[in-house]
Order: C-alpha cells, then structure tokens, then sequence
C-alpha cells in the first residue's frame, strides 16, 4: 500500500466494520479511524452517503479509491497485502473458509441487524434468536469436520475474523451458546490473540466511556 494511511469509517459495535479491523489488526496495516455514529444516523447524512451510497459501515479509503461491504473489503486486503495470509493455500481449505464467512456475512447477520429488526418490530428479539441459533447450528457442524485451534486448522483464517464478532453481537439476544462448544472454544482462542484484543469495540476511539 502507499505511504498514506487508509481510512477507516466505522462504528465501535459494528460487527461488520469490527471484520476489518482485526485483518488490518492482523497483518499489521495502520490506518486513521474516522467514527460514523450508527446511533446518531450519521450513516445516512449528505457527507458520508458521498463516500458510500449504501449508508453502510464499514467504508475504507485506500489510495482514494473507497472500498465497501465488509468481505470486498477483506478480500481486497488479502489480495493487496497477502502476508499474513488469512486464506489457506489448500483450495479444499480455503473453500471452507468462504462458507463459513457467507454463513455468517450473508445467513446470520443480515437477519439481525439494525435495519432488519426495526422492520420486523415487535417480535424482533426473537426473530433475530431464531436466524442466530439457526446459522451457528449449521456452522458448528462445518466446524467437527475443519477445525484446529481455529475455525479451519491451526491459522486465523477469514472464517475467524468473522465469527468473534457475529458471537459478541449474538449474545445480545441470549442463545443458548451451550448447544455450541466448538465456537464457543475456538472464540475463547481468539480472543486471546492481539489482532482480536485491540480491534475489539470496548477499545475504540468511538467507545463511550460508560461501557
């Protein structure tokens, strides 16, 4: 990458915008946080719809070309900077991986998230319990067969980065996280490595100080 730093448009409880920064955590990119306050709608304001149309977080500028959606993102970063590598050079194992990260990025957390619950209404906890139970279910059993120390062999992989943070935002609506002992086990790893700790929500600049 050039000299000048990427940007980073994020939200601290984003878990999409959290994907991204534990692979720029892993593979050792700096880059400027710039804060979008989900709660505040500035996702939607006149400035920042100019850097993404879809009123989304995460957005990343690199080189002044604005990259969106949380897995372009991570596929770029891996393309662009490959080492460490967060994709298993086995195509086998790497296939793996992207099923495991479209289980989540496409099957769990869009049912879940904020503008999908507000227009379910009502029963939104319950909704979002059901689609959550339901997607790690089907991901626990891909685990018994790919997993190491992590979700597929004993590397961090994009599977990883995935899955802490839709497990963080899952125990908002309590599943029961007993029927899961492999993600529960493989996340309590990850949690414990430097990439995961210092991209973690509590530890960014947009954190309220009350949390």
């Amino acid at each position: 990458m050039s000299l000048k730093k990427p940007v980073l448009f994020s939200y601290f409880l984003s878990s999409c915008s959290w994907r991204v920064r534990i692979a720029l955590a892993h593979k050792g990119i700096e880059y400027d946080y710039k804060a979008v306050d989900l709660e505040k709608n500035e996702q939607l304001s006149e400035d920042f719809l100019k850097v993404n149309p879809h009123g989304q977080v995460p957005a990343l500028i690199v080189r002044e070309n604005v990259l969106f959606n949380s897995t372009a993102i991570l596929e770029f970063l891996e393309e662009t900077v490959p080492n460490p590598s967060l994709l298993p050079k086995d195509p086998v194992q790497s296939a793996a991986v992207r099923s495991i990260v479209d289980a989540i990025a496409s099957g769990i957390q869009p049912l879940q998230n904020d503008r999908v619950l507000n227009c379910v209404g009502q029963n939104s906890s319950n909704w979002a319990k059901h689609w959550i139970q339901l997607g790690f279910g089907s991901i626990e059993e891909i685990l018994r067969k790919t997993h190491g120390k992590y979700c597929v062999g004993d590397s961090v992989t994009l599977a990883d980065v995935c899955l802490v943070p839709q497990v963080f935002r899952a125990r908002i609506f309590k599943p029961d996280m007993s029927k899961f002992p492999l993600i529960q086990e493989i996340c309590l790893r990850l949690e414990g490595l430097a990439a995961f700790r210092d991209s973690h929500p509590f530890q960014q600049p947009d954190c309220p100080n009350t949390l």
